[in-house]
């Protein structure tokens, strides 16, 4: 019986409950269980199994540039991190409020980090995120105007409840990216979360997107009621390649 038990768990694809329900079985520890209790433990474990597997999932498809936790998230004083802002930002309310977050400053300070380590924090609390580089996310759109799929990615995008677009404002805008940006955020607005780095300041946002009328409209929804952050200090790239090699030459 024990047998047929497990293998129709198994085609049911019920894998936390069979893992729970072998364990226990090889252990008898159902000998010390009632019948409600065993049932309880045999779902709570194909809960937090169903609930871990859509985790990962998630990670997977969000295609995050590296690994990144809050915990790491570093707050020494020459970063100037609003350490309190940081910490509300990762209950992760702002997306459900549907506002934004603009992350800027100079190359290599954690900017990107920081925006990943959010969006797997999203993650980890069942939220829909992709994180795209904002200039590879252009070049995929362009291909996709011609091949056909352009809508099918656009709408991929709108169907997110956090974007995360990096590096913003590497180079200016053409018209086509600038129709896609617009399409974007338009589509997001009021709707779901962004966050977007951008080695410029926010000022600058402007010149880089272009034609003013597009860029006043694209700003004004991003920017209304979006939450910053300024990060300012030392590239941590550098400060990692210094440390690195001292440790070399005290080797």
């Amino acid at each position: 019986m024990n047998e047929q038990t497990t293998t129709r768990m198994r085609q049911m694809k019920f894998f936390g409950m069979l893992r729970a329900f072998q364990t226990s079985l090889e252990s008898g520890k159902f000998n010390d269980l009632t019948a409600d209790e065993m049932v309880s433990h045999l779902i709570m474990e194909e809960w937090d199994d169903r609930y871990n597997r859509k985790i990962a999932r998630g990670m997977k498809n969000a295609r995050f540039r590296y690994s990144a936790s809050m915990e790491q998230v570093q707050y020494d004083t020459s970063r100037t991190i609003d350490r309190n802002l940081v910490n509300r930002l990762s209950d992760c309310t702002f997306i459900e409020k549907k506002e934004n977050v603009l992350i800027t400053g100079s190359a290599g300070i954690g900017k990107s980090y920081l925006a990943s380590a959010l969006g797997q924090q999203a993650c980890t609390m069942g939220y829909r995120v992709i994180y795209a580089s904002t200039n590879k996310l252009f070049t995929k759109l362009k291909m996709a105007k011609a091949d056909g799929s352009y809508v099918s990615e656009i709408s991929k995008l709108e169907r997110q409840q956090l974007l995360i677009l990096d590096d913003f404002g590497l180079q200016p805008l053409d018209a086509q990216n600038r129709s896609a940006l617009m399409e974007i955020i338009e589509d997001r607005h009021g709707k779901a979360s962004t966050i977007i780095t951008s080695q410029l300041p926010v000022s600058k946002w402007y010149e880089i997107i272009g034609e003013q009328t597009i860029a006043d409209a694209i700003l004004d929804r991003i920017i209304h009621d979006a939450h910053r952050l300024n990060l300012e200090g030392e590239s941590l790239r550098k400060r990692k390649r210094r440390t690195d090699n001292d440790t070399n030459e005290t080797d």
